[in-house]
């Protein structure tokens, strides 16, 4: 009994030294793990929140996380979740959804993005100075209620750029972690999680580097924000987000450009562009009331308000010239008028050059000639001066050697590298020599023309050549010409007509029937196909029947077929 008494007495001792082994090392562990986690590392996490992007019919797209760094919405997280995305949400650390309103720098090589939500944010300090290898950080996560926390070390630190650090930490990603921020013991945010494709490591890129990203004029053309539906942020430069706002209203995104237009005028509430732009937006949609009071806001408003002025009698003049979009008051007299008060304010050859336009448009030629001509003198001489100049001289049916003195200044004076600039000098020119008898320079003008536009020209070009081309004898560049008109435009009938006048010309009489008669088969009641035919049966032997033709021709209004009646039934 002694013996099995002291054998459980020392079996209850040895069980409570190892229960008071294991409670140490609990208490050592929690002591640890309260250790692992300074204050200022839990704070972090008010400042973490998820990402949701959504697709253009509103499904979601994708998710993660990412971290704000500043009062007013800016945040840092990876690119890939906007790219494809109509829009994004984020929910803060307190179930606070905002929506993502502006781009402010993205980068795919490292993929991370830099934004603002629209609402007061808590922002993570960055941290200043990089970690090192070795250095201890703790990987913060997103939750509402008690975060996950995770203590690392670094493994490795790579640098690039020359000053900033590229972290690997020798630890495997956690679920839903991605773009979480790694911290360091004060709770500054050195970088955001990124998972490896080639080891269980994680990642992070220096949040130094994702916070020095920004915007230019010229970013809207980069990839990573041209696959984002998400508006770009507009340069805080003037220069700058002029140049954008010209750039981003290039790519036909209405929505990207609205922002755009939205953040100048915010921005820059004394220059005219912005309220020009937004000006031209609603011409575009036909909201003329919203165009005049957008341009009377402009000239309130701008300090410089002659440019406001000039704006707004250029927006008149072109609607009249080209859009006629009807509105009470806008006439050519009121474009005049606000173009007179501009350079009365400021003169300057802008502004006489748009008096000179609205001039000619009102059919004074002489006057319009000579205020072009005086600008040929300034300062904003040009080679469309001299064309202008030509316009108003054939306008007044001055000689052909008059206006091609001009058109030769035009071109002469245009630059090289952007001879597309002087397509229409060309084309006119070619007019001109047409009237003048002179059928080859027109053919060569009317090629030049072809040529600095690359080829771009349309189906009524390829006839308009082939017609100088037949007047300069020149039959075989004709036959090419016609063939590329008829295969850009089968359902014309003159194009058909005309190859088939072609063909008679060359003594090819049965194709040139089966080409008139695909006029008619194409405008049954085409007159001219029916004279082609006919004239064609006739050189053929066959009188009768083409004397039917002519007859069915002179039924459908052919001036000329009577004359041919009569000549062929002799």
């Amino acid at each position: 009994m002694n013996f099995v008494y002291h054998l459980n007495s020392e079996t209850r001792f040895c069980n409570m030294k190892k229960i008071r082994i294991i409670t140490i090392a609990i208490l050592i562990t929690l002591c640890s793990f309260t250790m692992a986690q300074p204050g200022p590392v839990k704070n972090a996490a008010k400042s973490v929140f998820t990402l949701t992007t959504f697709k253009d019919d509103g499904s979601i797209l994708a998710s993660s996380h990412g971290v704000f760094i500043g009062n007013n919405g800016e945040a840092i997280s990876e690119l890939k979740p906007f790219i494809g995305a109509k829009s994004a949400v984020v929910i803060d650390s307190k179930g606070t959804k905002m929506d993502v309103t502006r781009m402010l720098g993205a980068n795919s090589i490292y993929n991370v993005a830099k934004f603002r939500v629209n609402g007061k944010t808590t922002p993570a300090a960055i941290a200043t100075n990089p970690s090192v290898t070795g250095a201890q950080a703790w990987l913060v996560g997103y939750a509402l209620k008690s975060p996950e926390i995770k203590q690392t070390s670094i493994k490795s630190v790579e640098k690039f750029m020359d000053k900033y650090s590229y972290y690997i930490f020798g630890t495997s990603a956690q679920d839903n972690t991605s773009a979480c921020p790694f911290v360091n013991s004060k709770g500054e945010i050195i970088g955001l999680m990124q998972s490896s494709t080639t080891s269980n490591d994680t990642h992070a890129t220096d949040a130094r580097y994702i916070n020095s990203l920004s915007v230019n004029g010229m970013s809207c053309n980069e990839d990573a924000f041209r696959q984002t539906g998400i508006p770009l942020a507009l340069p805080t430069d003037q220069t700058q987000a002029t140049l954008a706002l010209m750039m981003i209203g290039q790519n036909n995104d209405s929505t990207k450009y609205s922002a755009a237009i939205d953040d100048f005028i915010s921005l820059f509430p004394n220059l005219t562009d912005g309220y020009t732009a937004r000006a031209n937006v609603a011409l575009a949609e036909k909201r003329t009331d919203i165009a005049a009071e957008n341009m009377e806001t402009a000239i309130k408003k701008a300090d410089k308000k002659a440019d406001a002025h000039y704006n707004y009698g250029r927006m008149i003049y072109n609607n009249i010239m080209y859009n006629n979009i009807q509105h009470d008051g806008w006439t050519l007299d009121r474009a005049l008028e606000e173009a007179n008060t501009a350079n009365e304010m400021t003169p300057t050859p802008l502004y006489k050059h748009l008096q000179a336009q609205i001039i000619f448009s009102k059919g004074d030629y002489q006057k319009a000639h000579d205020m072009f001509m005086d600008l040929t003198k300034t300062s904003f001489d040009n080679p469309e001066l001299y064309y202008e100049a030509a316009q108003c001289k054939q306008m007044l049916n001055a000689p052909n050697n008059e206006i091609l003195v001009l058109l030769d200044s035009a071109i002469n004076r245009t630059d090289t590298l952007n001879m597309a600039d002087a397509a229409p000098y060309f084309l006119m020119r070619a007019g001109v020599y047409e009237k003048e008898g002179k059928y080859r320079l027109a053919v060569f003008d009317y090629t030049r023309y072809e040529i600095v536009l690359g080829g771009n020209v349309t189906h009524d070009f390829y006839y308009i050549r082939e017609q100088a081309e037949v007047k300069a004898k020149l039959y075989k560049q004709a036959l090419i010409d016609i063939n590329v008109a008829i295969l850009m435009n089968p359902q014309e009938p003159i194009y058909h007509a005309e190859k088939a006048s072609l063909l008679l010309r060359v003594n090819k009489i049965e194709d040139a029937i089966a080409n008139a008669e695909q006029s008619i088969k194409v405008a049954p009641d085409y007159a001219e196909g029916y004279t082609l035919i006919g004239i064609g049966q006739i050189r053929l032997g066959k009188k009768k029947e083409g004397l039917e033709n002519l007859k069915k021709a002179k039924e459908l209004g052919s001036e000329q077929a009577q004359a041919l009646i009569d000549k062929y039934s002799k």
